[in-house]
C-alpha cells in the first residue's frame, strides 16, 4: 500500500510535499505560467489514478518529470502509477531518483517498500519501513505495512503487534483493522477474529476483503448460511475472491485464511 504525494508545485517560490515541509526553491527559469501548467498536468494524473486508467496517469507524469525533473513528488508518483501494473522494477527507480532528491521524506521510502513487497523482498521492504519510521514514528501506513511484510515472512505476531498499533494511531483506518483480525484468525484466536470481521462488516458493508473473509471463517465454523450471504455480497464487489491464486499471492491473506477459503470455494 503506497501513498500519493500531493503535488504541491505551489505558486509561491516553494515545493513542498504532502503540503508539508518546503524541501527546495524552485529552480531559476520555471516560470509562473509553467507552473500553473504543471499543476493542472498533475490534477489530470490524479483524475486518471482515480478511474483507474493508471497508465495513462504514468503519461501524466511522465510529462512532469519531464519539465519538473528536480521534484521527488513526481518521480514518487509516477512509480505509484507504475506499481499500479505491476512494473515494479521501473517504479523502484522511480522512487530510488525520489528518495535522492528528498532523502529526508519518508513517502518514497514507504511507496518503495510497497514494491518491495510485490517482489516478494520483505526483509528489504521492512528496511523501508523502518526507515519511515524513523522519519515519522506516528505513520500508521507504516505500521500497516511492516506489518504486511512481516506476515509475509511468516511472523504472525509480529504482524499483529504492528496493525494494532497502526489502528492505535488511525483507529478509522479499515485495512489495518481488517489485517488485524486476519492475523488473529492465523494465530488461533478464531472467535475474536470473526468478532472483528463482523464488526467491520456492520460500519464498512461495502468491504469486499472482509465480507469474503467473513464468508471463509463461518463456514469452518459451520455457520453456512451467513457465509454464504457475505459471499454474495463480496463477489458482487470483487470477483477476484473467487481466485484463490490471488487471494494468496496479491492479497496475502494468511495461510489458515487461506485454507479456509479454499474449502469454501471447493464445496462450492
Amino acid at each position: 500500500m503506497g501513498r500519493w504525494f500531493s503535488l504541491g508545485i505551489l505558486l509561491m517560490g516553494l515545493w513542498f510535499l504532502n503540503g508539508g515541509t518546503a524541501l527546495a526553491e524552485v529552480p531559476a527559469g520555471i516560470t509562473e505560467t509553467q507552473l500553473q501548467a504543471g499543476d493542472a498536468l498533475a490534477q489530470k494524473a490524479f483524475a486518471a489514478s482515480e478511474a483507474g486508467d493508471f497508465s495513462e496517469a504514468e503519461r501524466y507524469w511522465s510529462q512532469l518529470i519531464a519539465d519538473f525533473p528536480q521534484n521527488p513528488a513526481v518521480w514518487s508518483n509516477r512509480g505509484n502509477a507504475r506499481v499500479s501494473q505491476n512494473k515494479l522494477d521501473e517504479a523502484i527507480e522511480d522512487f530510488n531518483q525520489a528518495i535522492e532528491l528528498a532523502p529526508g521524506q519518508p513517502d518514497p521510502y514507504l511507496n518503495r517498500g510497497a514494491a518491495l513487497e510485490g517482489k516478494g523482498q520483505f526483509q528489504a521492504a521492512i528496511a523501508d519501513y523502518n526507515r519511515v519510521l524513523e522519519l515519522d514514528p506516528q505513520d500508521p501506513l507504516a505500521y500497516n505495512n511492516r506489518g504486511n511484510a512481516e506476515g509475509g515472512l511468516g511472523d504472525w505476531a509480529q504482524a499483529l503487534a504492528d496493525f494494532q498499533k497502526s489502528m492505535e494511531l488511525a483507529p478509522n483506518f479499515a485495512f489495518a483493522r481488517a489485517n488485524a483480525a486476519l492475523a488473529r484468525y492465523e494465530l488461533g484466536q478464531k472467535q475474536q477474529a470473526i468478532k472483528e470481521m463482523r464488526d467491520l462488516v456492520r460500519k464498512y458493508p461495502m468491504f469486499p476483503d472482509m465480507r469474503a473473509a467473513l464468508t471463509a471463517a463461518l463456514w469452518a465454523e459451520g455457520q453456512q448460511g451467513e457465509a454464504e450471504s457475505n459471499w454474495v455480497a463480496a463477489v458482487g464487489m470483487d470477483g477476484r475472491y473467487q481466485n484463490l491464486d490471488w487471494v494468496k499471492t496479491a492479497r496475502r491473506w494468511p495461510p489458515q485464511m487461506v485454507a479456509a477459503l479454499d474449502q469454501f470455494l471447493h464445496l462450492q
